[in-house]
């Protein structure tokens, strides 16, 4: 195999087609000297003579007749391997993908999906994979996952993006917070008042500074966290039964309220809307099945956009 000639293969199938060079020369593109010296060059490479000439035809030999099946079925595959990817259908696909996010996206994305799945792609399994933002490129790379949700941020160069909407954050409390009784919920939380309450963070890492800090620092101010959580989930069930508060994704502080009976405030301060995007690993962006999930995301997470109309890309 280290030195023989994968083409003479086509030759020696378009031989046994045809049973002659000429029209063997011509299924491959060849002329009838060339298709000779191939055939030529098969013999001494298999030790065989292959065909023997019987008037105008050449016969095969019993050895090469039980080639020629094996040799058109592994022809075809590899012609159906080169050919590009194959078609995906959802409604008869059988395949499993692995998503990275926070479980913001268990609430967000993934009920809609399963209708999705169960309505169009039944045999179509899709797992959310719990993401520390620092190693999703890492994921990535390993396939230990097949898209990213998150935070636009500097990536590798074999990185493709797409930008899905902006999120800005809310502060959430529990409804008839004794502290909160005299703010409007929708409206800003006043400074004073939003230092000197409890805090909940969602931090995978356990980190107890976060985007809002920042902006406490900048004026000179700074709040308490009592605690750090690594899950949206929690916080939001923690802040419902306790008088601590938190800030989080306004679109998650709005499908959440009406759930767990919470008030949704304005911070105190501006801050900016991060851009939320799909991100994958530049192999995967041909393939048809690939593409299907990935506009199945968009479709799902584009409307959640607070930000600009038009998407930076």
């Amino acid at each position: 195999m280290a030195t023989f000639d994968l083409n003479l293969l086509r030759v020696l199938d378009a031989l046994l087609r045809e049973g002659s060079t000429t029209a063997a020369g011509r299924r491959v593109g060849l002329s009838q000297p060339a298709v000779s010296a191939a055939l030529a060059r098969l013999r001494d490479a298999l030790g065989d003579p292959l065909f023997v000439r019987r008037g105008p035809r050449l016969e095969a030999t019993d050895y090469a007749r039980s080639l020629a099946v094996p040799l058109r079925e592994h022809l075809d595959s590899l012609q159906r391997l080169l050919s590009g990817p194959e078609a995906f259908d959802p409604a008869t696909a059988s395949v499993s993908f692995r998503i990275a996010g926070s479980d913001f996206f268990g609430e967000m994305l993934m009920p809609e999906l399963g209708r999705t799945l169960l309505a169009e792609a039944p045999e179509v399994r899709v797992h959310l994979l719990d993401l520390v933002p620092t190693n999703y490129a890492d994921t990535l790379d390993r396939y230990l996952a097949d898209l990213a949700l998150i935070p636009r941020q500097d990536a590798p160069d074999w990185i493709e993006w797409e930008p899905l909407f902006h999120s800005s954050f809310c502060m959430i409390a529990r409804r008839g917070h004794p502290r909160l009784a005299g703010v409007e919920p929708g409206t800003p939380v006043p400074l004073d008042l939003f230092c000197e309450l409890d805090h909940a963070l969602m931090s995978p890492e356990g980190r107890t500074r976060a985007m809002m800090d920042d902006a406490l620092e900048r004026v000179g101010r700074a709040r308490r966290v009592a605690m750090t959580l690594p899950f949206f989930g929690g916080i939001c069930r923690s802040v419902a039964t306790t008088d601590i508060v938190a800030m989080i994704p306004g679109q998650l502080a709005r499908h959440m309220a009406p759930i767990l009976r919470l008030e949704v405030y304005k911070a105190p301060l501006p801050l900016p809307a991060p851009l939320i995007g799909l991100v994958w690993h530049r192999r995967a962006t041909t393939s048809p099945s690939h593409r299907w999930l990935r506009e199945q995301v968009a479709r799902i997470l584009r409307p959640l956009n607070e930000g600009e109309a038009n998407l930076p890309g």
